[in-house]
C-alpha cells in the first residue's frame, strides 16, 4: 500500500484532450451494401452483459448501428496497435463530413485489406468478426441516446450475445487468464500495453 506524506504539487490544466488510458476496441459494424466497417474506438465500459459505447457522431460507426443494430466489439491486443493506427486516419463515410477533412480524416471503404485483418464470420450477429483480436464479442443495440449537453457523439447501450476468445487466453472452460491477456491501451493519444501483475480482487475468481 502506498502512503503519502506529503502533499504532491498540483497546477490547474485545460487539456485538450482526456484519454488517460482506455482499451481499445475495433467496432465492426454493417454498411448498407453487407459490407463491413471496422471504427477504432476507445470510450467503452461494461456492467454485467452491456457494453456502453462512446461514438462520435458524422462517421460510419454511428450511422451503420442507426440501420442495422448489431456489431461486433473486437478487443486487440498491444501487438496490433499499428493494425489499429492503419485504421485510425480513415473513415467509412463518403463524402468525407468536413469536420472529419479539417484534422485529416480521407475515405477507404475496405478497412480490412487497409488493416491487414482478417474477417471471420459471427455466430449470433451479421457483421464480421476479427480472427486476429483475442476476444470478440457480438452484441445487438438496445438504445442510442445523443446527450442535450454534448451533441457530438452518441451513448450506444449493447448488450453481448456470444462471446469468442483465442484458446490461449482462456483459463477453466469460461474464464479470461489475466496473466495471459493484455489488452492494447490508449493513453492521451499513445498505444500503451499492460505492465506487470499488481495484485487480485477480493472478488477474482482465478
Amino acid at each position: 500500500m502506498k502512503i503519502i506524506k506529503q502533499m504532491p504539487n498540483t497546477k490547474k490544466i485545460n487539456p485538450k484532450i482526456l484519454y488517460y488510458g482506455f482499451p481499445v476496441i475495433l467496432l465492426s459494424t454493417l454498411n448498407e451494401d453487407g459490407t463491413v466497417n471496422i471504427s477504432p474506438l476507445s470510450s467503452s465500459w461494461v456492467l454485467g452483459d452491456c457494453i456502453i459505447l462512446g461514438i462520435g457522431l458524422g462517421g460510419k460507426a454511428i450511422e451503420n448501428l442507426e440501420h442495422h443494430p448489431a456489431c461486433v466489439i473486437n478487443i486487440p491486443d498491444p501487438s496490433l496497435w499499428e493494425n489499429v493506427e492503419q485504421l485510425a486516419p480513415y473513415t467509412g463515410k463518403n463524402p468525407v463530413p468536413d469536420f472529419k477533412k479539417q484534422i485529416g480524416f480521407t475515405f477507404r471503404k475496405e478497412k480490412y485489406d487497409l488493416s491487414c485483418l482478417t474477417p471471420i464470420e459471427s455466430t449470433t450477429v451479421i457483421p464480421t468478426r476479427i480472427m486476429e483480436c483475442p476476444i470478440q464479442i457480438e452484441a445487438k443495440v438496445k438504445h442510442i441516446r445523443i446527450p442535450d449537453y454534448s451533441p457530438n457523439f452518441a451513448i450506444v447501450e449493447t448488450q453481448t450475445t456470444q462471446v469468442h476468445a483465442h484458446e490461449e487466453i482462456i483459463i477453466d472452460e469460461n474464464h479470461i487468464d489475466p496473466n495471459k491477456w493484455s489488452p492494447l491501451i490508449y493513453n492521451f493519444r499513445h498505444y500503451f500495453g499492460l505492465g506487470s501483475n499488481l495484485g487480485n480482487n477480493f472478488r477474482s475468481e482465478i
